[in-house]
């Protein structure tokens, strides 16, 4: 019986899809999915297997789990366009921990009006994936295993409006948005002012991308309002076939108290380069550091404040081309003692992982 019903709602799916490709040749409907499993073990050896709390993807010590898994339907016309992912993982649990009931299991939901039949101007309404950073939550469009300390604490989803430009030789792309708040889908009580942020892509070769990205906005309660100011930098040269490298530079400042005239700052660069070994494996190493000493983003309750520097080493093997096998050994070094060395406190972490990725 349950195969008979998934039959026939699969034919409905196809005869709809058929009449409306019959109807307008611009039309399309397509389906998709990936999975990410992985494994981590942390020498720190957690007693709740949850690693740090300022880690939001592959989170979890010593088990086998799913990071990241979804499906997605994207339609797409002349002048329409939407997209609904549904999701289950780690990654959903640990990032949408604030987010009430059903929607801590959707990934992507949107649609898009493009506003002239003329230029590549699009508007587009709902939950999308972040206009900050060069790191996204699917782990086989980024260059590492897990992501940096700058893309896990920044926003990978957002919701909201967005107005976005596409130049017609392609080099630039301009967007204005309107938020909800700073990775957020449901705002947060008694906060009614909306936020705002831009971004603007150069890409003046097939070698060079070049981004600017901001947020500015309250992401609390309007009675306890304090203004944050947010702006993330990042380039990408592809020095040759072989050799790519990434810099990346976070800075965002917030009152330090309702109505204060002063501002707690944060900041983070990070550096990348990745190597192609071979026909169907890189090598990608990773430095960065990561300074919050009013604990803004990430609150410790020590002396220094977060301040940790972290590297990476990570290999990637192409299974297939829609499969990726990873290993990655990653360490963190703190100003202060913020990490659990088994039952003591500890300045310093080191992990490895893998992972295998799959698209579809």
């Amino acid at each position: 019986m349950k195969s008979l019903i998934i039959s026939t709602l699969c034919c409905i799916i196809s005869l709809g899809f058929s009449r409306i490709s019959a109807q307008d040749s611009t039309r399309t409907l397509q389906f998709s999915g990936y999975a990410e499993t992985y494994y981590a073990f942390d020498f720190g050896k957690p007693a709740d297997h949850n690693r740090p709390g300022f880690v939001y993807s592959h989170n979890r010590h010593n088990e086998f789990n799913l990071n990241l898994g979804f499906i997605k339907a994207a339609y797409s016309a002349a002048r329409t366009r939407a997209n609904l992912a549904l999701m289950a993982g780690t990654y959903a649990n640990a990032n949408l921990a604030a987010e009430p009931g059903v929607l801590k299991n959707i990934f992507e939901a949107n649609v898009g009006y493009k506003l002239s039949k003329k230029h590549d101007l699009w508007i587009d309404m709902g939950i999308m994936p972040s206009h900050i950073g060069f790191e996204s939550a699917i782990g086989k469009d980024c260059w590492t295993l897990t992501r940096g300390i700058l893309a896990d604490n920044s926003p990978y989803y957002e919701s909201g409006a967005k107005i976005g430009y596409n130049s017609p030789d392609g080099k630039w792309y301009i967007a204005a948005l309107a938020l909800n708040g700073w990775q957020r889908i449901q705002r947060v009580p008694g906060n009614q002012s909306l936020a705002v942020g831009h971004q603007l892509t150069y890409k003046p070769n097939a070698k060079l991308t070049l981004n600017s990205s901001s947020f500015v906005g309250n992401d609390k309660p309007d009675a306890q309002r304090q203004l944050r100011i947010f702006h993330n930098f990042y380039g990408i040269y592809q020095v040759n076939e072989q050799l790519g490298l990434t810099l990346g530079f976070d800075i965002g400042a917030e009152q330090a108290a309702p109505d204060a005239s002063d501002y707690s700052t944060w900041f983070t660069p990070v550096l990348m380069a990745k190597l192609k070994t071979g026909e169907k494996s890189n090598l990608t190493l990773r430095g960065e550091y990561y300074q919050d000493k009013n604990g803004v983003i990430i609150a410790t309750g020590t002396s220094n404040g977060f301040q940790v520097w972290g590297y990476s080493a990570n290999f990637d093997y192409a299974l297939a081309p829609n499969a990726l096998w990873r290993i990655e050994a990653r360490g963190f070094r703190s100003e202060d003692a913020i990490f659990l060395q088994e039952s003591n406190s500890s300045r310093s972490n080191f992990f490895l992982s893998t992972a295998f990725a799959l698209s579809f």
